[in-house]
Formats: structure tokens, sequence, C-alpha cells
């Protein structure tokens, strides 16, 4: 695996990144061939509280984690723990819906031991549909709406580039856009 380690606000020691890697590898037994695209790791500290963010992207799929705590060591391995459930996790809903065809079911690897992830139904479980219209507005617009109706994200059509996109409120507080490709 190749590894993107950077820190914001603090230094990357060699004690840490040796840590994070070791960590990390511990990811490699979930697939079949090794991870050939580069791990990006973001470690900070924000008014005392010690974030790792880690972004793994895989064919057809990216894996994403973040962590805080008061402890930069104590994160990654919260986030190292959170990465193997979303494989497990996703391993499981792969192997049950695709058990004849091959694809992305061998990305990962096939063990004798099946993986079962509790109240993986209840997870998945749909509980409300809604459908509105949507009229064309630019960002700013849909974040202010968003603000209104006191949601995390809105899904709006951008009147600039006519395609749907979502805006969402980050944990810093700030906004993010999500577009197609």
């Amino acid at each position: 695996m190749k590894y993107n380690i950077r820190g914001q606000h603090i230094q990357v020691t060699d004690a840490l990144r040796d840590f994070v890697e070791k960590k990390l590898t511990r990811l490699e037994k979930y697939f079949e061939a090794p991870i050939t695209s580069e791990l990006n790791v973001t470690m900070s500290v924000t008014k005392g509280k010690h974030a790792v963010e880690v972004t793994i992207p895989l064919p057809g799929m990216m894996l994403r984690a973040e962590e805080k705590s008061d402890d930069m060591y104590a994160s990654i391995d919260l986030v190292v723990d959170k990465l193997e459930r979303q494989i497990r996790k996703h391993k499981t809903r792969v192997n049950r819906k695709v058990r004849q065809e091959s694809g992305i079911r061998t990305l990962f690897k096939d063990d004798s031991a099946p993986v079962r992830v509790l109240d993986e139904e209840d997870d998945m479980e749909l509980v409300r549909t809604k459908r509105f219209t949507m009229k064309p507005m630019d960002v700013e617009e849909a974040i202010l709406q968003m603000n209104m109706v006191g949601h995390s994200f809105f899904v709006f059509a951008n009147s600039t580039t006519r395609e749907v996109n979502v805006v969402y409120r980050r944990s810093d507080g700030k906004y993010g856009l999500i577009e197609q490709e």
C-alpha cells in the first residue's frame, strides 16, 4: 500500500507515520489483491480534538472514515476500526446479493467464515420516501433553503449546470457541494 499522510496544525512524526501504516496494513487481509491506489490520511488538531480522516479509493467505490478523540493514537485506532466495519458490512452485502455472479465480489477475500454484521437489516430499512419538485436554483439559495428546513443536506437542481446537486453542512460548520461526474 502507498500512503499519503499529512498533518494540519500538527507535525507528523515518524512514530505517528509508522503507527498509521502499521494499523492500516490490517485492512489488507480483507482484499484479494493488494491495494494499488494511494491511501490518503489527514491528521489534524482543532480545539484540543485530534482528528484522523482516511480515504481509500477502490475500483467502483470509495472507503472513507473520520474519527476524533482526545488522543491522536486513539483516533487512529478508532478510524481503522470504523474502516474494518465498513469493509465487513460491504462484503456481507455484496456476498448476499451477488453469490453466483463475479464482479466487485472479487475485490474482497472469500474466507470460509461468513461475516455477519449485527442489525444490518435494521440499518437498511427504508422508513420514508419523499417526492418533491426541484426548481432550479443557485448554490447560495440551496444553502438558504437547507437552513430554513433545518436539514444537514439539501438536494436541488443547479441553475448553472442544469444537474442535480447536493449541498451539505460539514462538521466544521462550513458547507460542501456534491456534483455529478
